[in-house]
């Protein structure tokens, strides 16, 4: 068997998610204002002319990243929206769900929020998705302005500081969070970072 032949033909056969997958990593890795078409074809071992057979260009790769990302969380949100009106306590329950499944979703899908974290918004792209970014802090937010409007907060504590302060630990994750064999699951950070948070906000 030709090896050379062998391993070209490997080589092509990439998916958009396959490709999607190898993209989001070299962004990561290189940042994405400097990752060329170039770097993306050597690390998927595919030409550019192959690249552009799934998409047009590296802002499509990015605007797929980061929607990965977004898409998730907002469903999250979405489904615990559906959950009103609640009782006083059951607001801070529901804070408290949005933590935890922002922490899953960070955790199953680590490559693509790693990249919406790391945006500068250089691009239209860029931009968007930090619009998008800042829609879900905002709905977040508004989860602890209710919790606190219920009375079910600390009184000490301003619901918009503890609101940015309890999503930018939930973000903070993605700095030192790595996965594998014998590694913590997404269930089990979820659940630290939400008794760490809750035992502190739960007015007593």
């Amino acid at each position: 068997m030709n090896t050379e032949t062998s391993t070209s033909s490997r080589r092509t056969t990439y998916t958009p998610d396959s490709l999607l997958e190898v993209a989001v990593a070299v962004f990561n890795d290189r940042g994405y204002d400097g990752t060329s078409m170039e770097d993306l074809a050597r690390a998927a071992g595919i030409t550019k002319s192959s690249i552009y057979h799934h998409v047009k260009g590296k802002e499509e790769l990015l605007t797929r990243g980061v929607n990965r990302a977004l898409d998730a969380l907002n469903a999250s949100l979405d489904a615990l929206d559906t959950l009103e009106p609640l009782p006083d306590a059951g607001e801070l329950d529901r804070v408290e769900q949005a933590v935890f499944r922002a922490v899953q979703i960070l955790v199953e899908e680590l490559p693509y929020v790693t990249l919406l974290l790391r945006v500068r918004g250089n691009t239209e792209a860029e931009r968007a998705a930090q619009d998008r970014r800042r829609e879900i802090d905002r709905r977040l937010a508004g989860f602890v302005e209710r919790a606190a409007a219920a009375g079910v907060l600390r009184t000490d504590l301003d619901p918009h500081l503890a609101s940015r302060l309890v999503f930018g630990m939930v973000n903070s994750v993605v700095e030192w969070y790595r996965p594998g064999p014998g590694r913590w699951s997404a269930d089990d950070v979820a659940s630290a970072v939400t008794h760490l948070v809750f035992d502190g906000l739960r007015r007593r």
